[in-house]
């Protein structure tokens, strides 16, 4: 690899500002803000609006689209497309 062309890759903390939630991993992301971790070191801390902890998806309250009745609802108004 060449010098001096790569970011700095080092521990980061990042802190989920919705479920109250902070997580220590290796990242190039920088930041001002530091905190002080469980193990008694300080990193930089990175807040994030939404991660694993808060997403729909991963906590089961994800909504489930009706696709099927959403183009039944579609020819309705419509018509069905004639086939080629």
């Amino acid at each position: 690899m060449r010098k001096g062309i790569h970011p700095a890759y080092g521990l980061v903390v990042f802190r989920d500002r919705a479920a109250n939630h902070a997580f220590l991993t290796r990242s190039t992301m920088a930041s001002e803000k530091t905190i002080e971790w469980e193990d008694g070191h300080t990193y930089p801390v990175v807040d994030v609006e939404i991660s694993n902890v808060s997403h729909p998806f991963y906590t089961g309250a994800a909504r489930v689209l009706d696709t099927a009745g959403r183009v039944e609802r579609f020819e309705r108004r419509f018509g069905k497309r004639g086939g080629a």
